[in-house]
């Protein structure tokens, strides 16, 4: 993988179009999608939850013609099976204890380790891979930019309803993996070599049998060249994940581009960057979020300007100008949450909220 190369893994869910429940596919999506998109689809722990991969993209134009396709081809393979496809971070009623599990060695010996936590992970996640080679440099890189996963979240929060009920935040997927160990914002590492220690102490000590099972925010992937952003909900809209893609590339080759300059972003502490975290999954954008440098709180929307400024001189450096300045739109039209929500107001009916995020999950692609 070169630098700043993307890959881009989103999660979706498979919808009975009668009962608009969550609808298990007995892996025939997965089967039949193989022939055509080889390793492009996976199948998840629960049986109707289908994950859709990129190729390794060059660019945010590459990235966008794949994830349309992918989204196209995903569409096209559950109408052939009378099902429809919805792109949101939680199922708006649909009981995890009703879903049937994938038959997998794997996910087995999962579920014997964590029970009723590992059943209870009903969840949908967008997943983005920035390509960065040097792993010491990644490391630093990766330090700096856990400042920005608060803002990065609030643009994605697309779960605001569990087992029925409106949860009050606006991605309580979130809070669903919470429950995993080893998830949320990580702690700094000065190096490479202690972040793979860490690893290797966890997998000595039978914690984990790989570096797979680190399941923060943001991490270093254990098998390829990248740092891989994990705290999105999956977006209605495939416009929404380019948008997020193309800011996770920016905020990355920025701040590569200030230590090529012998200049750094401060590395804030993860306990004051749980703090941005919370609010972000409770309120989405209309949060206030604290500025640690000024020590106060500030606006969602000023932070998100402020961030824009920042990545502004490597933006057109990467050609994703116009998909990065999605995120007015974003702000314009509310979040996958706010939307959501907004159906359920005007509606009071949740099998209308599950027909707008399947209607959503098409927009732009045809």
């Amino acid at each position: 993988m070169g630098l700043f190369t993307l890959g881009i893994e989103e999660e979706f869910q498979t919808i009975d179009p009668e009962t608009r429940e969550l609808k298990s596919h007995m892996s025939q999506l997965v089967e039949g999608g193989k022939v055509i998109l080889q390793e492009r689809i996976k199948q998840e722990m629960h049986q109707a939850v289908v994950e859709m991969g990129t190729n390794i993209c060059e660019n945010i134009q590459q990235a966008r013609e794949e994830v349309t396709y992918l989204r196209r081809m995903l569409l096209d393979l559950a109408s052939k099976q009378n099902l429809h496809i919805a792109a949101a971070g939680t199922h708006p009623f649909s009981d995890w204890q009703n879903q049937l599990i994938t038959p997998d060695d794997r996910y087995d010996k999962l579920i014997d380790e964590m029970r009723d936590v590992a059943r209870g992970n009903l969840i949908f996640g967008l997943h983005v891979h920035v390509g960065i080679e040097d792993r010491n440099e990644a490391i630093k890189i990766m330090n700096e930019v856990r400042y920005f996963l608060p803002h990065i979240f609030a643009l994605s929060v697309n779960s605001p309803f569990w087992c029925g009920r409106n949860t009050g935040f606006n991605s309580y997927r979130s809070k669903v993996f919470d429950k995993f160990p080893r998830t949320g914002i990580p702690d700094y590492f000065s190096s490479a070599s202690e972040y793979d220690n860490y690893i290797n102490l966890l997998v000595k000590t039978g914690c984990i049998d790989n570096g797979k099972k680190i399941w923060w925010d943001i991490r270093l992937h254990p098998f390829f060249p990248t740092i891989e952003f994990r705290i999105c909900d999956v977006p209605l809209r495939a416009d929404e994940t380019i948008c997020l893609a193309a800011i996770m590339q920016a905020i990355v080759a920025k701040i590569h581009k200030l230590r090529l300059q012998n200049l750094s972003f401060r590395s804030y502490r993860r306990v004051l960057i749980n703090e941005n975290k919370w609010r972000a999954g409770r309120y989405g954008i209309k949060a206030n979020l604290i500025d640690f440098g000024k020590e106060e709180e500030v606006p969602f929307y000023q932070l998100v300007d402020e961030l824009l400024v920042f990545i502004d001189d490597v933006v057109d450096e990467l050609g994703s100008r116009k998909e990065v300045e999605y995120v007015y739109e974003i702000l314009r039209n509310g979040t996958g949450a706010d939307r959501q929500l907004k159906v359920f107001e005007e509606t009071n009916d949740l099998k209308a909220v599950v027909d707008y995020m399947v209607s959503e999950t098409k927009f732009g692609l045809y």
